[in-house]
């Protein structure tokens, strides 16, 4: 397994990597199609974040995108979890900024334990209205040490 940066072309491996995650990590939001994602992808996220994969045998196996200052995407396909690429895909994001913010759905409790063991706190929690899910979420914040 590879880490790399993205291309456009792996845009449809990352909204497959996103729409498997989604549909069987996440299965309490509205449900969406694969097209619709990889439309999502290609229209809103491409060349306006970093976006890093992890690529297995030319497999998207986990991608992380990025903003200055926040952590905006981070998906594993399901087998893959808990095998590290996450960990090392959030580190990577991490590189070079000296703090972070990112969003999280309440009901995510593994993803949740997953920034808290890594030193992210919870600054706010919503109701969800102003997500596009309608989800209750939460904000995070992390800050380097030192």
């Amino acid at each position: 397994m590879i880490l790399r940066k993205a291309d456009i072309n792996d845009m449809v491996g990352v909204g497959n990597c996103h729409y498997i995650s989604r549909r069987v990590s996440l299965p309490f939001l509205p449900p969406v199609t694969r097209d619709e994602i990889v439309d999502y992808l290609c229209s809103k996220v491409w060349g306006r974040q970093d976006i890093w994969v992890a690529d297995e045998h030319d497999m998207i196996v986990g991608f992380v995108a990025r903003t200055p200052g926040w952590l905006n995407h981070l998906y594993i396909l399901p087998d893959y979890q808990g095998s590290g690429i996450g960990a090392e895909l959030h580190d990577l994001a991490r590189e070079g900024q000296d703090e972070m913010q990112l969003w999280a759905f309440r009901k995510n409790a593994k993803a949740r334990r997953f920034y808290e063991n890594r030193g992210w706190t919870v600054t706010k929690e919503t109701d969800g209205a102003d997500n596009m899910e309608k989800e209750p979420d939460v904000l995070y914040h992390w800050r380097r040490p030192g």
